[in-house]
């Protein structure tokens, strides 16, 4: 059930205007919506070399498992491809130390921080297992995509 955002009357499904003020309805985004724009990340692909890209393929999903980033960065410092997923990788990391330190600190709070810690975290550690995953994807299968969210973060150049 719909509501007209101008004056209140109920809007019948699919109402392209309100049949009282003749408002146009405002659509809003659906949750499948929000998650294809989330997921809608930019893909830099063609910008890397193919050969480096089958060179370092392997090399670059070890960039996703913690601190064994450094394993590209150090093994393949001239591979802009490899860089790249290090990059994504290093934000991961970075980001779930940050969060770890942070549900630390809620883990001080009695009860209402335990429940706190133990749904959020919990949410969070899915969200962040799945990043992981979508990252050893793209760099397995030659793709440079950035990750949803924290993609557009750069630490490394």
């Amino acid at each position: 059930m719909a509501f007209c955002n101008k004056c209140g009357a109920q809007l019948p499904d699919g109402a392209n205007a309100c049949p009282a003020c003749g408002a146009p309805v405002e659509k809003s985004a659906s949750a499948a919506d929000m998650a294809q724009n989330i997921m809608n990340t930019t893909d830099a692909t063609a910008e890397f070399d193919p050969s480096d890209i089958e060179n370092n393929k392997i090399l670059s999903l070890f960039a996703y498992l913690g601190i064994l980033f450094l394993i590209p960065l150090l093994a393949a410092p001239n591979s802009k491809y490899a860089r790249f997923h290090t990059n994504q990788g290093l934000v991961l990391f970075l980001a779930d130390i940050i969060l770890s330190v942070l549900m630390s600190i809620f883990m001080l709070i009695p009860v209402v921080g335990w429940v706190l810690v133990g749904i959020v975290g919990g949410i969070l550690g899915i969200i962040f297992l799945v990043l992981m995953i979508l990252g050893i994807v793209n760099a397995v299968t030659g793709k440079a995509k950035e990750l949803p969210v924290i993609g557009k973060i750069k630490i490394l150049k």
